[in-house]
């Protein structure tokens, strides 16, 4: 990076090092912006999303504690952000059953923090928020909007639903330009080992590359509004431009079943798959083989699961001229191929 550049905008990035992290970096360097990556002190060095889009150089590192107000004032006051994108956080539902507690700290309380911290020391600061479909969770209809009543089903939901409801505060209250993005599942080839896309393209990819033996599963079933995150942070960036702050869905519009997911991505692969049995004994087959690949596993289960919602995105093209590019398929197949490669390879990625 040109250090004497001029830049057009400089931008705070929380949560820099994840796969939404990686690609809004991506986007706003290219856009000419000034890009300060905050991340936690524990988690400062692990660069591999940034380095993989060869990015890794052009950030500034900073580290940033949404648990400390301190903290976050004054790199405020260092940076003087034009914008800021809050993406950082506990960000897995199901790790949000076993530590609700510190997921409620992180969530809701740093993004009280953060709004809190913009207000006192630089209110002009535009902010946006990553909100979660996870706040509406039970609905009495499919598709639902920004209109829709919230019912959130995990403790990850309710930590997101009152930080999106303290960017509604905090922008009526104080005039702030603070919106928050509502969006359904967003996957890559960047998207971590904890998720379940990532699991079942990782794990497939391995074992044609005679690595791991068996994919384990919880609700086949499960229904979810997948698309691809490099079409999401368009969108996120594209509210921070409007005159007047607002809250969107961000979605594709359908859904597809887990089992929808991983018969695609074995298609890709090169597994001939099979199921048999039912419900919790239900088993994948290697066609070719008889060999049992994917099994049922109750751990997988969540206490309680949302609904199979449907993120209806109509505001979003109307208002921010935005739709997603990347259809399923190709997601799918993206994510299949990439960890094919890696396999191939001998890596494991994040």
């Amino acid at each position: 990076m040109d250090k004497s550049m001029t830049f057009r905008k400089t931008a705070i990035i929380t949560g820099i090092t994840g796969q939404d992290g990686a690609y809004l970096a991506q986007l706003l360097l290219e856009k000419n912006y000034r890009v300060i990556g905050a991340s936690r002190r524990s988690s400062t060095l692990n660069l591999p999303r940034l380095a993989h889009l060869n990015i890794a150089g052009d950030i500034e590192l900073r580290t940033l504690d949404v648990l400390d107000a301190t903290n976050l004032s004054r790199i405020i006051e260092e940076v003087g952000p034009d914008e800021i994108y809050n993406l950082g956080g506990q960000s897995s539902v199901q790790t949000s059953f076993e530590q609700p507690l510190y997921t409620s700290e992180v969530v809701s309380l740093g993004t009280l923090r953060l709004l809190e911290a913009v207000n006192l020391v630089k209110p002009d600061t535009r902010i946006y928020n990553a909100s979660s479909s996870e706040i509406f969770g039970h609905s009495e209809t499919t598709m639902v909007s920004e209109d829709s009543p919230f019912y959130p089903r995990s403790p990850y939901g309710v930590a997101k639903l009152y930080a999106h409801w303290a960017v509604i505060n905090y922008r009526e209250a104080y005039d702030l330009h603070a919106s928050s993005g509502i969006l359904f599942n967003h996957e890559s080839p960047l998207r971590g080992m904890d998720f379940v896309t990532r699991k079942i393209t990782t794990t497939l990819a391995q074992i044609v590359n005679g690595g791991q033996q068996m994919l384990h599963l919880g609700n086949l079933e499960n229904a979810r509004d997948w698309g691809f995150a490099g079409d999401y942070v368009d969108a996120m960036w594209r509210m921070l431009q409007q005159d007047v702050a607002s809250d969107y869905v961000i979605a594709s519009r359908q859904t597809h079943t887990v089992r929808a997911f991983v018969e695609l991505a074995a298609k890709v692969v090169g597994i001939d798959l099979e199921w048999q049995g039912e419900g919790a004994d239900e088993v994948g087959l290697e066609a070719k083989t008889g060999r049992q690949i994917i099994g049922i596993d109750g751990r997988f289960y969540r206490p309680s699961e949302p609904d199979p919602l449907i993120g209806d995105n109509r505001k979003a093209q109307a208002e921010l001229h935005w739709q997603p590019k990347v259809s399923f398929e190709q997601l799918v197949e993206m994510m299949a191929h990439a960890d094919l490669e890696r396999a191939r390879d001998g890596q494991v990625w994040y």
